[in-house]
């Protein structure tokens, strides 16, 4: 007994010393610093912040600092994750309906949980959880939880129930006297206002609109707010100091959401070059979630590699490549959740595929996401800068996919993975 309690407060002492705040002298290969590729440079890090990086000759080590060599790998920001869903998994394990329908908050939170350390580790410090998917306000007491130090997991930015137009959400199919518990809140009209301010006050640091969904007259994707509904929400959530995002599909739900004043249109799939160039002028960005279409076409028996690309990705690759042209700011974000948490890098790699070039895709994935999405601070490495590093064995300028070898993480100075 007395060997067991020496050796529990041996571990308890260990995660003390590992929480400390701490000096270190980070010496990789090379180092990305958001805009720019660097070859020998080494990075200073006390406490939670950057304090320099550079070349050697430089910079003085300071004293008592402890050096960690880094052989082979490129070091660089966090990564960040623009659309994920933390409290969701891949629908070929269990479908959306069934994970909305069936499954209790507490089972949903408690996968959330292991998703959030695999995305931790695997290199992507910070996320945007864009909607609980009909877990309610789960996602703001994850964000807690990490912040807190209860669980290991990325910063997060939370959508909490995100909103929809009455009748065009899901779970479907059910008898009409029957209230199916909904992935989303519904409202509209100037109850918007109410429901935007509401979520607001339950935690929600971004407000998520569907500015259109499946609910056209065979199924198809239509738009459900008009222009003067998303300016509500739009201008409710501004007033508040927090950005607006649509999930928006066709051209004319982007358009509407684009005149509306939102940050960001995710999916985009009937964009054209009209509707990028108008996104372009009013300053919206853009996540085109390529990964999430890819997944659900495999779902649904499409056999990648070997039969040849479907209407749905063919048409997606014309739409990004649209955007690139139209000089739409691209954010990296790949709807994850919808494919596995921790496999973040699938979205990097298809925009690789799709046309976009690796250094263009490694600015989106860190500096541009992080100014997109008002994270100060974050998304460089440069003094003053958070301590959200990540090392790669390789070089991701050559390898896109080398951005799957994550050999370290530190995050807000704290190493998690080494």
């Amino acid at each position: 007994m007395k060997l067991l309690s020496t050796f529990t407060f041996f571990l308890a002492a260990c995660s003390f010393a590992f929480a400390q705040s701490n000096t270190y002298y980070l010496q990789p290969d090379r180092v990305f610093d958001g805009t720019e590729m660097h070859e020998g440079w080494v990075v200073v890090v006390s406490g939670n912040k950057i304090t320099d990086a550079g070349a050697p000759n430089k910079i003085t080590k300071p004293r008592g600092a402890i050096t960690i060599s880094l052989n082979g790998t490129t070091l660089m920001p966090g990564m960040i994750e623009g659309h994920s869903h933390l409290l969701l998994y891949p629908y070929n394990q269990t479908s959306w309906n069934d994970q909305v329908l069936k499954e209790s908050d507490a089972y949903r939170v408690a996968r959330a949980t292991v998703h959030a350390k695999n995305t931790l580790m695997a290199g992507f410090t910070t996320v945007r959880d864009l909607g609980s998917e009909g877990a309610g306000y789960a996602d703001v007491g994850i964000k807690k939880s990490i912040e807190d130090g209860v669980i290991p997991g990325p910063r997060m930015l939370v959508a909490g129930r995100a909103i929809v137009a009455t009748g065009s959400y899901g779970p479907k199919g059910f008898d009409t006297d029957f209230d199916v518990m909904l992935g989303a809140e519904p409202a509209d009209g100037n109850d918007l206002i109410r429901v935007t301010r509401d979520q607001i006050g339950k935690g929600a640091d971004i407000i998520k609109v569907y500015a259109d969904y499946r609910w056209g007259v065979n199924g198809e994707a239509a738009p459900t707010f008009s222009i003067e509904e998303l300016k509500l929400i739009v201008e409710t959530a501004k007033s508040s100091g927090r950005p607006t995002v649509a999930h928006a599909s066709t051209k004319e739900g982007m358009r509407r959401a684009t005149l509306a004043g939102v940050e960001t249109i995710e999916h985009g799939d009937q964009g054209d070059e009209e509707i990028f160039r108008l996104m372009k002028e009013k300053g919206v960005a853009y996540c085109a979630t390529l990964a999430a279409g890819d997944a659900i076409t495999q779902y649904n028996g499409w056999k990648k590699g070997i039969d040849p690309d479907p209407e749905r990705i063919t048409d997606k690759k014309v739409s990004f490549k649209s955007a690139m042209n139209a000089g739409v700011t691209l954010v990296a974000g790949g709807d994850v959740g919808v494919y596995t948490h921790g496999e973040n890098v699938i979205e990097l790699e298809l925009m690789r595929d799709y046309g976009m070039d690796i250094m263009s895709i490694l600015k989106s994935v860190t500096s541009v996401n992080a100014k997109t999405f008002h994270l100060k601070n974050l998304g460089e490495i440069k003094s003053g800068f958070l301590a959200d590093l990540v090392a790669v064995k390789g070089d991701p300028t050559k390898n896109i996919s080398d951005l799957r070898k994550v050999s370290f993480v530190m995050k807000d100075g704290v190493i998690y993975k080494q």
